[in-house]
């Protein structure tokens, strides 16, 4: 249940990284699937809990284009809003957590391992992880900008706060470990 609360959180706030909780009984037979061929791979992996699985962004245009991304190992990075961390009490994301990325529709499509999680304040964030986060080479930290400010001002609005250049953003640097080509 912490895992859920913390994925419907995160979902929240994060432009491309709005992620959805798929809820038990929704999820589909593609998830299941690809953690089977995961755990047969990796036997290592065979007492393990199965991860949560949700989608990057809010829209399915985005969604779909994220996990793309991520299957084909351009998009490494995710990042979320610190204050709503802090507003809603959940933990930062853990190093060695695994997460099933699924598309719009709930079809999964990759299996991440978090590998990285820093606290950066806003102004701080780099080209490097732009380019890693927006899963593209061109103009990536102003594009990072523009579509993290113009969330985050949402989603702060909301709470009747606005952003600042000192707001602190949650960096979470992952690696696909596994894709649906993998099965």
């Amino acid at each position: 249940m912490k895992y859920i609360t913390l994925l419907l959180f995160l979902c929240y706030i994060s432009c491309k990284n709005d992620i959805k909780t798929i809820t038990e009984n929704e999820i589909d037979i593609t998830v299941y699937e690809l953690w089977n061929s995961y755990v047969a791979a990796n036997p290592i992996a065979k007492d393990a809990e199965m991860p949560e699985a949700d989608y990057f962004h809010n829209t399915k245009e985005g969604a779909n284009r994220l996990a793309a991304l991520t299957v084909n190992g351009k998009k490494k990075a995710s990042s979320g809003l610190y204050m709503l961390y802090q507003h809603y009490k959940v933990a930062l994301p853990e190093v060695g957590t695994k997460q099933i990325i699924t598309d719009f529709e709930g079809k999964a499509k990759a299996i991440i391992e978090i590998k990285r999680v820093d606290t950066i304040p806003f102004r701080e964030i780099s080209e490097e992880y732009a380019s890693l986060d927006m899963g593209t080479d061109s103009e990536p930290l102003k594009k990072w900008r523009k579509a993290h400010w113009d969330f985050f001002t949402n989603v702060m609005k909301e709470q009747g706060k606005q952003p600042t250049e000192e707001m602190l953003v949650v960096c979470e640097w992952f690696e696909t470990i596994w894709t649906e080509k993998n099965k």
